[in-house]
C-alpha cells in the first residue's frame, strides 16, 4: 500500500478540565465533597471560606471593642499604687483551685504540649478515642482475669483466633491440635484432642453466652444453660433443641407438640423463650462505630405546599480571598504572579463548579418532590412508578447525570432520610389499564402479613390472589421475591401457635 498525506475535517468532543471536575463533584457523597472541599482549601491559597471569614472579622471587631473599653476603665480609674511588686502574698496555689489535665499521647496519636503550654490548641475529643472492641479483645481480656496454665492458655489463644466476629468456633479441633503442636510453648508433652476440648468449655463459659459454639443447636444450648434452673419453661426449651432441633429449624409445629407431648400453652412460651436468644452473639460485642448520614436537601410543608432547600451544613461558602486577590498584577509574567493567577483561576472553576452541582442536585430534588407528592401526603402505598427517564425528559438532562445526582444523596423529609434512589422504581400493570409502583407493592405485601392470624400466616399464593382483587396484577413468583427482598419469612416459618 501506498502511503498518502489526507485532510479530514471532523467534530469530536473533548471532556475539558472544568466539565471534568463538574461531574466528579456531581457524583460524590456529602462526606466526600466535605473531604474534597477540605483538600481544595488545603492547596488553593486563593480559597477561603466565607464563614470563617466573617467570623474572623467579627472576633476582630470584637476585640478592638473589648480593648477601647478596657483603655476607658484604665483612663478612669486612679490606682494608688503605680507599680505592681513581682510576689503577691496568697495562702493557695493555681493547682488548689484548678485541675491541670495533659492529655496522654500514647495510643491516641494526639499531643497536648499546645494545650498545656500556653492554652492556643484546642483538645480534639475525638482524638481521646480509642479503637473498637473486638469480640477478640473482649474474650482475651476476661481470659486474663482466669488463672490458666501457661500450656492451657497457648490452646485457648488457638481458639480464640478460631472464632468469628459471630462467636462461632470455625475450626475442626483436630486442626487445632495440629495448631498448638509448638514444643517451645507446650513442653514435649503433645497436645490432646480432650485438652482443647476442657478449653473450649471454659471459653464457652465467658460472657457473652453462647461464645465458642460449632453449630447453631449448641449456641442456643449454651445459651439455655446460661439461665437459672428456675426460669419458666427453660428445661421444655433445653429438650426441644437437644432432641427435636429439625423440626425446631422447620417450624413445625404439629411435630413439635407430637414428639415433646407438650400442651399448646408450654409449647409456645418454650417456643417463645428459644426465639429471645441471639443466633449471633459475638455481635453484641463488637463496638461498630455508627456511620451517619448527612441529607443533602429538606423537604418541608409550608401553607400547603412542599418546598425542597438545600442543607446549608453541606456545603461552606467558598470565596476568593480579597487579600491575595489585590497582590495580582497583571502585567506581570514573574513566577509568583503566574503563581496567584493560576490559583485564582482553578479557584474560580471550583466555586462555579459546586455552584453547579448544588443547582443540579436541587432541580432533581425537587422533580421528585413535584412527581411523588402523593408518597408525601400518603405514604409508600402511594409511591409511584418513576425512572430516571422521567425525569431528565423534564429537566432537559441526561439520564447519566441523574444517575450521578441520586447516587449517595440523601433527602430529609417528615416521613424520615431517603436517597434519591429509593423514589425510582419500576410499575406493575393494574387491571384498569394504570400502573402500579413496585414500592406500594412491598408496601401493601408488608401491610398484608402485618395484620395475618398468626396461627394461619397468609401463603404467596393467597397474597397475589388479595392484590389481584384490589386490581394490581402480579404472580406467585413476583410476591415471593418482593417477600424474600424485605426479609420476611414464607408462611411455613411465620406460623405460630394461637
Amino acid at each position: 500500500m501506498k502511503q498518502t498525506i489526507q485532510l479530514r475535517l471532523g467534530q469530536q468532543l473533548t471532556m475539558t478540565p472544568q466539565l471534568q471536575q463538574a461531574i466528579k463533584l456531581l457524583q460524590l457523597s456529602t462526606l466526600d465533597l466535605q473531604r474534597e472541599i477540605q483538600e481544595a482549601l488545603e492547596s488553593n491559597l486563593m480559597l477561603e471560606s466565607a464563614d470563617e471569614a466573617d467570623a474572623e472579622v467579627d472576633n476582630a471587631e470584637l476585640e478592638t471593642s473589648r480593648r477601647g473599653q478596657d483603655a476607658q476603665v484604665d483612663s478612669e480609674v486612679r490606682p494608688e499604687q503605680s507599680s505592681m511588686p513581682d510576689d503577691l502574698p496568697v495562702d493557695s496555689s493555681w493547682s488548689d483551685t484548678y485541675d491541670s489535665y495533659i492529655a496522654s499521647s500514647a495510643g491516641t496519636g494526639a499531643t497536648s504540649s499546645g494545650a498545656g503550654a500556653d492554652g492556643g490548641a484546642e483538645l480534639d475529643p475525638f482524638a481521646q478515642h480509642s479503637r473498637p472492641q473486638t469480640l477478640h479483645d473482649h474474650l482475651e481480656w476476661q481470659l486474663n482475669l482466669s488463672r490458666l496454665a501457661p500450656r492451657d492458655r497457648v490452646i485457648a489463644d488457638a481458639l480464640l483466633d478460631a472464632i468469628d466476629a459471630n462467636g462461632y468456633l470455625r475450626a475442626e479441633i483436630d486442626d487445632l491440635v495440629d495448631a498448638v503442636a509448638d514444643p517451645d510453648a507446650i513442653g514435649d508433652e503433645a497436645v490432646e484432642a480432650d485438652e482443647v476440648e476442657a478449653v473450649l468449655h471454659r471459653i464457652q463459659a465467658l460472657d457473652p453466652p453462647g461464645i465458642g459454639a460449632r453449630s447453631l443447636r449448641e449456641c442456643l444450648l449454651l445459651q439455655l444453660r446460661y439461665l437459672p434452673p428456675e426460669q419458666p419453661y427453660r428445661d421444655e426449651a433445653i429438650a426441644i433443641c437437644e432432641s427435636h432441633f429439625n423440626a425446631l429449624s422447620r417450624n413445625d409445629l404439629e411435630d413439635l407438640r407430637r414428639h415433646t407431648k407438650l400442651a399448646s400453652d408450654a409449647l409456645r412460651e418454650a417456643l417463645a423463650l428459644i426465639r429471645s436468644l441471639h443466633p449471633r452473639p459475638g455481635s453484641l460485642v463488637a463496638d461498630v462505630r455508627p456511620e451517619y448520614v448527612i441529607p443533602d436537601v429538606v423537604v418541608q410543608k409550608r401553607q400547603g405546599s412542599w418546598t425542597v432547600e438545600l442543607n446549608p451544613e453541606t456545603t461552606p461558602r467558598l470565596r476568593v480571598n480579597p487579600g491575595y486577590l489585590k497582590l495580582i498584577r497583571r502585567a506581570d509574567d514573574g513566577p509568583d504572579n503566574t503563581c496567584l493567577k493560576t490559583h485564582l483561576q482553578e479557584a474560580r472553576w471550583f466555586i462555579k463548579s459546586l455552584a453547579s452541582r448544588n443547582d443540579t442536585v436541587l432541580r432533581v430534588a425537587t422533580k421528585i418532590v413535584e412527581l411523588q407528592q402523593n408518597f408525601f401526603e400518603y405514604g409508600e402505598e402511594a409511591m409511584k412508578p418513576l425512572v430516571l427517564r422521567d425525569v431528565a425528559d423534564s429537566l432537559e438532562l441526561h439520564e447519566s447525570t441523574v444517575s450521578r445526582v441520586t447516587t449517595q444523596k440523601y433527602m430529609h423529609t417528615p416521613r424520615g432520610t431517603f436517597e434519591f434512589k429509593y423514589f425510582f422504581s419500576s410499575h406493575v400493570n393494574t387491571a384498569s389499564g394504570g400502573e402500579c409502583s413496585s414500592t406500594a407493592i412491598r408496601a401493601f405485601i408488608r401491610k398484608l402479613v402485618a395484620a395475618e392470624t398468626p396461627s394461619k400466616p397468609l401463603s404467596d399464593n393467597k397474597i397475589a390472589g388479595i392484590l389481584t382483587e384490589q386490581g394490581i396484577n402480579v404472580a406467585r413468583r413476583t410476591v415471593a421475591k418482593y417477600r424474600e427482598a424485605m426479609g420476611i419469612p414464607p408462611s411455613n416459618e411465620r406460623k405460630r401457635l394461637a
